[in-house]
């Protein structure tokens, strides 16, 4: 009753005014109505030109403030990025082991590793998870937004000039440079009561002596769990057959994990002449969080709740009498630093910057609440499952020449070279986590139940390193007509070289509208932990009373070769963008983008295969697979983007509107992935094809208001099943947010507001209603309802 009251309390004022709309409204490519020339912010990605706005670029980056950035009730970046720019996704994907807290992110569909991530210009680590079909992405979620100054978003091709990755295009961050002191306090809670959220922000900038700054950011995060979840049918037959017991109602939780975090950021640069500035930056992140796994039911669980000879009159009802359900935990820890030397005048004819990165991820991974049935009454109930570990170290020297040449503007050449070198680890768990114990002989399941610990057999570490040079040309001949082409070369140690390059050019035709395109190679390079890692699962076969053991083997692994395994290439990619971009009136903007992304050799995993008789096994495998380079796609669509701020009255308004169709289509495939319709489908039609934003808002003296509605196109779902695919269409998704702010003084403000305001859901996921589960975990969007919040913030 009272989260009723809360709503209607908070809805009425907001909807009294529902005419007029907010100061925060920022859109998917341009920033807030406080800040009306950010179209004339130099930008710094997609081109080493000091003097390029985000209207003039020759490719298409869309520019999100600080304010933008903020308004998100999220604190996790890959969430307010899918709020903001409709060409990219990021679903939550309960109970999916470590995607549920690492989420695979993507922007215009393609792999969530095919989309490079920088920090102020510098290459972000990867996360040390290997998601679907291997991808090792970053995870966004472990740089605190409170940090942030802008994020420019390069709808680009970019290998050319940044290295491997850049396929999908560039996220930089820039991290927040402005002395000065602000914080926040926020609490949400979904409108169904759960999912309470503490957040809490502080920034602390000084100025160095009038020759530069640092900037300290700190935020932390506590978040309850949610739950949309109908009492299981087995469940429930199980209480109804066993009136005695107090079986849990949920037995398990469909919905968003627990968790808690602290994240934090330094920024600082100083000059030591008028000619050098120092810099250096680091982010932070250190957190934990818990997930439910399937109940398991002591009435059809056997090969868990059985009694055995190895174990006479134990039975594990003794620990769990109406069953358990596993609880998946994870503890990580992301750091990455920064720091070098450069020119202080990025104007001057000759530019330099010299710079060093060191960046890791650290997922550890454990369980509770489970077995090993296999060790019987020696089982421990509580299990450490080992460790992943990403490490990478980045050596750069980048150069800007400008070279008059007597025409419209100087070439501005920019060149130089980098190494870098990726180490990645794995650490074995508990010996009981991986164990076989004297009770898989009679059919009880060996390994901790829920997810395998880590073995000595797939524990090591494995490094690759690689050395690359480019140079990148920009040219202005006449006034209307801009040209660019850049070229980059790079050589890895496990797999060879790549040289890939890219062509632009940009024509005015007038001062308010011009043409542009594009067009690039790209690559993904296998990581060491792609080429080298092994995953292992044990069990029993209990029709033939047998142990087995099943492997996803490295490529190189003398099992994998074999059975006619490869060394992974990369994957490559040819895109080309054409559009335009114009400001035909007065606070106006709006930009049109067609592209084309053909992507080969991309990463799939093999079908599983017996091991071939006379090939050494000596761990016994039973069925292996592999990744392999499988499958060619073809992703092509339209960005749109509309923009407008004007003064209105005493106040100040903004609107946008930004819209993306995006289609992919698997060119062709091997039988291991994309070997079926059903296959295809899956990869196909998994995400909406048409995605849109859009916001209005309305700032007047200390106060202001801001609407957004964002819009998500059918797409299909998909569940594995005995018998195959089984699919589920649902239809196109609207999300409504609304917010109120108001400036108490000078130095402290109050926000209201709510996200998704009318509680909409989604059609329920009807072929997983057998497990309890309502909405589907693959939905692009959050199936949790309405969520309202309430923000303080101050500034001085």
């Amino acid at each position: 009753m009272q989260i009723n009251f809360l709503r209607l309390a908070m809805a009425a004022p907001l909807l009294f005014c529902a005419p007029s709309f907010a100061h925060a409204a920022d859109d998917a490519s341009t920033a807030s109505a406080a800040d009306t020339t950010i179209d004339q912010t130099i930008i710094v990605t997609g081109t080493r030109e000091a003097t390029r706005t985000q209207f003039d670029t020759i490719a298409p980056v869309d520019v999100l403030s600080d304010t933008a950035i903020d308004a998100s009730v999220s604190d996790d970046l890959s969430d307010t990025l899918a709020q903001l720019l409709p060409s990219f996704n990021v679903q939550r994907l309960p109970a999916a082991d470590g995607a549920a807290f690492v989420r695979p992110a993507t922007l215009r569909g393609l792999s969530p590793d095919q989309t490079l991530v920088l920090v102020n210009g510098k290459r972000y680590h990867r996360s040390a998870l290997l998601g679907n079909r291997g991808a090792q992405a970053t995870d966004l979620a472990s740089i605190p937004n409170s940090a942030i100054k802008r994020i420019e978003v390069l709808r680009d091709g970019a290998s050319a000039q940044y290295g491997s990755d850049a396929i999908a295009g560039v996220i930089n961050i820039i991290l927040d440079d402005q002395p000065g002191i602000d914080g926040y306090g926020q609490f949400s809670q979904y409108y169904e009561g759960d999912g309470e959220s503490y957040q809490g922000g502080l920034q602390a900038g000084f100025g160095l002596a009038d020759r530069g700054s640092i900037v300290f950011s700190g935020e932390y995060n506590k978040s309850e769990a949610t739950s949309r979840t109908r009492q299981r049918a087995d469940a429930i037959a199980f209480q109804e057959a066993n009136p005695d017991l107090d079986v849990p109602d949920p037995v398990q939780r469909w919905g968003q994990p627990e968790l808690e975090s602290f994240r934090a950021a330094v920024n600082a640069d100083y000059e030591i002449t008028d000619s050098a500035e120092l810099y250096a930056f680091g982010t932070y992140n250190d957190g934990n969080g818990v997930t439910d796994f399937n109940w398991r039911n002591p009435a059809n669980t056997g090969n868990v709740f059985k009694d055995t000879e190895a174990f006479p009159g134990f039975n594990f009802t003794s620990i769990y009498p109406t069953g358990f359900t596993p609880q998946f935990g994870t503890d990580y820890n992301d750091i990455q630093t920064a720091g070098g030397i450069r020119s202080a005048d990025r104007l001057s004819d000759f530019t330099y910057d010299f710079s060093a990165s060191w960046g890791r991820s650290q997922i550890d991974y454990n369980m509770s609440q489970s077995l090993n049935a296999s060790l019987g009454p020696d089982s421990p109930t509580e299990f450490y499952l080992g460790q992943l570990e990403q490490r990478e170290f980045n050596l750069n020297a980048d150069f800007v020449y400008r070279l008059d040449t007597g025409g419209y503007a100087p070439i501005n050449i920019a060149f130089g070279g980098e190494r870098r070198v990726e180490t990645y680890a794995i650490t074995a768990g508990d010996p009981a986590s991986y164990a076989i114990g004297p009770g898989a002989a009679e059919g009880l399941s060996a390994n901790s139940n829920g997810f395998p610990g880590f073995s000595e057999d797939v524990a090591g570490e494995w490094d690759q390193t690689s050395y690359a040079g480019y140079a990148d040309l920009e040219w202005q001949p006449v006034e209307m007509l801009t040209l660019g082409a850049a070229g980059r070369y790079e050589d890895f140690s496990e797999f060879g070289s790549k040289f890939t390059y890219k062509l632009s050019a940009r024509t005015d035709l007038t001062d308010t509208f011009a043409l542009r395109g594009t067009y690039a190679t790209g690559f993904h390079a296998p990581t060491p932990g792609q080429l080298n890692t092994s995953k292992t699962t044990q069990g029993l076969d209990t029709n033939t009373m047998t142990i087995f053991t099943s492997g996803r083997l490295s490529p190189s692994d003398p099992i994998a070769v074999a059975l006619g395994a490869e060394p992974l290439k990369p994957e490559t990619s040819k895109s080309i963008t054409l559009g335009f971009t114009a400001k035909p009136a007065r606070g106006f903007q709006a930009s049109v983008d067609l592209y084309r992304v053909d992507v080969d050799d991309r990463f799939g995993l093999s079908a599983s295969q017996s091991v071939p008789d006379g090939v050494e096994n000596p761990n016994g495998y039973s069925s292996v697979n592999y990744y392999t380079n499988d499958f060619a796609t073809r992703t092509q669509g339209i960005d749109v983007v509309l923009s407008y701020q004007s003064r209105l009255g005493e106040g100040q308004f903004s609107g946008s509107l930004a819209y993306n169709y995006n289609d992919t289509n698997v060119r062709n495939g091997l039988s291991a992935t994309i070997g079926s319709d059903e296959q295809r489908q899956r990869f196909e039609n998994a995400l909406p094809k048409h995605n849109a934003t859009a916001s209005l808002g309305y700032d007047i003296g200390r106060f202001g208001i801001l609407a957004r509605g964002r819009y998500y196109g059918s797409w299909t779902d998909y569940s594995d099943n005995a018998d195959g695919q089984i699919f589920q269409d649902f239809g196109s998704m609207v999300l409504v947010d609304l917010s109120v702010d108001y400036d108490l003084t000078d130095n402290i403000s109050l926000r209201v507001g709510a996200e998704n305001l009318f509680d909409s859901y989604p059609d329920e996921a009807t072929y997983q209603s057998v497990r309890g589960l309502i909405y589907s975990r693959n939905a692009p969007y959050d199936t949790d309802g309405g969520q309202y919040y309430v923000r303080v913030g101050f500034k001085f």
